[in-house]
């Protein structure tokens, strides 16, 4: 609802009081026609339904002395209530009506029937306020093709929620709580400490602001019930091992019209016979030939679920080189992907022929792997 429908209404009207009425008369006022306009006590009268919205609205506002004094300065502003300035009076409107971060009507109904009905007087769960649900985490292991492709998995969740057979009340159907007498449904008392008072939960209702003297069968009272859901999530193409996912709203129910909390996913990704993966770059290792090393060549180096590509080899290319490859890698989130990271792995024949056997001969006379490890040995020495 907007501002200007907020500010339009006449909350004092609503609940048949005067402007001068004290919080006692306000609050009279307010159950009895809470209790009329009760929709347990009207099934399926919208107009009923309706009022009830009204009434609870109107005691959210009345009923707090903070809004009540900003509310009828509102009202008392030149031009009536349609202006929807905030002038010098140094409060904002969201404020006043609950507007930011809850604290509606039906966060002030709950306060009173210990949060037995949400903001659109429809049963709910049984705490006083709305909460926000516990954030679930859970484990998710995929193969390394559908980490890079990106997948919807289904994830079966067992959290708590309202129970389904009272919706929340606790109450058996076709019985709804009542307010508690000892706290008057607040859900809390005073206990005197000699000189001071702490406030505790209240001893009759343990809390909940209700009292339930049928309970129902299948929560026991409590309002609660285990109940298991599949939540279909979406894991981005790219994801890489150890990532954590969160999706927002996934997790436990809320109460009372709280949010749902998060649902934390813990990525675990198999491994791939052939490719690795360094950030958003895959590595891959391909074996070469000692001519093609020396002599340079070109070769064909697989992708991923790709064409293999024809890389130049240079010439003189060392063992354990890497060469890269460029858009081959993991995709990124802005549609662009890495690299593929190629690591030359020269392969020594185990057997050679007579004349090659004749040429590497004469190389090896040649001293070169002597003169390499000199160098080696007068390093040693200086360090």
């Amino acid at each position: 609802m907007s501002t200007k429908d907020y500010l339009e209404k006449d909350y004092y009207k609503v609940l048949g009081v005067a402007k001068t009425a004290s919080q006692d008369e306000i609050k009279k006022a307010y159950r009895k026609l809470a209790r009329q306009y009760h929709p347990d006590a009207n099934r399926n009268d919208s107009d009923a339904e309706e009022k009830f919205k009204e009434v609870s609205e109107a005691y959210d506002v009345l009923s707090d002395e903070k809004r009540r004094k900003e509310y009828d300065a509102v009202r008392a502003m030149p031009g009536g209530m349609r202006g929807g300035q905030q002038g010098g009076f140094g409060f904002d409107f969201g404020d006043l009506f609950g507007q930011q971060g809850g604290g509606g009507a039906g966060d002030r109904f709950g306060d009173l029937f210990g949060g037995l009905f949400n903001r659109g007087g429809t049963r709910t769960a049984g705490a006083r306020r709305a909460r926000r649900g516990a954030d679930v985490e859970t484990d998710v292991t995929l193969t390394f093709a559908r980490a890079m492709n990106g997948v919807t998995v289904p994830i079966k969740l067992t959290s708590e929620a309202a129970c389904p057979t009272c919706r929340g009340t606790g109450a058996k159907t076709g019985t709804v709580p009542r307010v508690c007498p000892n706290c008057e449904g607040t859900g809390q008392e005073t206990r005197d400490l000699g000189g001071f008072g702490v406030q505790e939960p209240c001893h009759e209702c343990h809390g909940r602001g209700l009292v339930v003297d049928d309970p129902c069968p299948t929560c026991h009272g409590s309002g609660r019930a285990t109940g298991t859901r599949t939540v279909q999530a979406r894991i981005p193409a790219g994801v890489a091992d150890g990532q954590h996912l969160r999706l927002k709203g996934k997790g436990a129910p809320g109460e009372n019209g709280g949010p749902a909390g998060d649902l934390n996913i813990n990525i675990k990704v198999m491994p791939h016979p052939v490719f690795g993966r360094s950030g958003d770059n895959l590595t891959v290792t391909v074996p070469v030939t000692y001519p093609e090393a020396v002599l340079g060549a070109q070769i064909a180096v697989p992708t991923f679920q790709g064409q293999p590509v024809t890389m130049k080899l240079p010439e003189g290319t060392p063992n354990g080189r890497t060469l890269r490859v460029r858009g081959r890698g993991a995709p990124r989130r802005d549609g662009t992907r890495g690299d593929l990271l190629v690591t030359v792995e020269v392969h020594v024949p185990s057997k050679v022929d007579e004349s090659t056997r004749e040429e590497l001969e004469r190389l090896l006379a040649a001293g070169d792997g002597e003169e390499l490890r000199g160098e080696l040995a007068a390093r040693a020495r200086e360090s």
